[in-house]
């Protein structure tokens, strides 16, 4: 399979992440956080530039794009720590709606008007739900906890783009872990030159760009329907958790104390690791889904099927 984006799907993100970059940098978090997590002007330049509609159909109005580049844009969402719930209502509510033949909220959604959160059996919790507010360890998330049933292709959108958005956290914190190496010196030099930094940097590097075809291979395989995608998405949800916690507890220690201190941006990265790893499934639960595939009857095993 060949996991090379085309120049449209990358001109895509590339411009989610400048939007992002202009109007949703540390500064904003900082003001949600002290002045409440959402803002109207966010949600409405979300909506302006069309991002509630990117998997709404043309016929409703919408742009009509795939899972794949939902996956790509969740991912810049988790590069910007994008306070306000858009993956939620656009990349999970959206497609699992027209899964299901219902198509009366997409104009609502549209323009911006309507918000949609889904709680699972094994994710009660949800974004800008009705009903009291729970305290999340991510100051940035609003939740409020639902009752949900046991949708298999629910659980599997929500977790892939839970994964998709754990390696733009990733990317981030590497960068910023990369930037304070650069300018912390110490023995009259960065401490990024030190050679023990350098690897620890390095690994996360690796975990990161390991992770990502898997997630784009999960989107891919929920998108084109395989009977697997379950297994596909089980694996980038591993993957993208593993990376991303390795990533943020490295960044910490590059940091040094600092790395736990309110005055450093890193702890908002570091939060929404900690609050999307244990989201849509644990690490153990997705861990069980790919034991129960391999030791079972679920997947062929063998070099015949691996490069075939």
């Amino acid at each position: 399979m060949d996991f090379r984006f085309s120049e449209d799907q990358l001109a895509l993100a590339e411009s989610v992440r400048e939007f992002l970059a202009d109007t949703h940098g540390p500064q904003v978090l900082r003001h949600l956080d002290k002045d409440g997590p959402r803002d109207p002007n966010i949600w409405q330049g979300l909506v302006d530039m069309g991002l509630t509609g990117l998997m709404v159909p043309e016929e409703f109005g919408g742009l009509g794009l795939r899972l794949v580049e939902a996956a790509l844009i969740a991912a810049e969402c988790g590069r910007a720590c994008l306070a306000e719930p858009l993956v939620d209502t656009a990349f999970v509510a959206v497609p699992w709606l027209l899964a299901k033949g219902e198509t009366g909220q997409f104009a609502a959604i549209l323009a911006g008007v309507c918000r949609i959160p889904l709680p699972h059996a094994i994710n009660p919790w949800v974004a800008d739900g009705d009903g009291a507010h729970l305290k999340s360890v991510d100051p940035l998330r609003i939740l409020t906890k639902g009752t949900g049933g046991d949708d298999p292709h629910l659980l599997d959108l929500a977790a892939l783009m839970s994964a998709a958005q754990l390696v733009g956290l990733a990317d981030a914190m590497l960068a910023q872990a990369i930037e304070y190496a650069k300018i912390r010196t110490q023995f009259g030099q960065p401490i990024g030159a030190f050679q023990g930094l350098k690897h620890q940097l390095a690994s996360c590097a690796v975990a990161i760009e390991f992770a990502k075809p898997v997630v784009w291979r999960a989107a891919q395989a929920l998108q084109d329907e395989v009977p697997t995608r379950s297994i596909h998405v089980s694996h980038a949800k591993v993957a993208a958790t593993d990376a991303a916690t390795l990533t943020a507890e490295t960044a910490i220690q590059v940091h040094g104390a600092m790395g736990y201190t309110y005055e450093v941006d890193l702890h908002f990265w570091m939060k929404r690791t900690w609050a999307l790893s244990g989201a849509w499934g644990s690490r153990a639960f997705h861990l069980n889904r790919i034991d129960n595939a391999v030791l079972g009857d679920m997947l062929e095993l063998g070099p015949q099927a691996t490069f075939a």
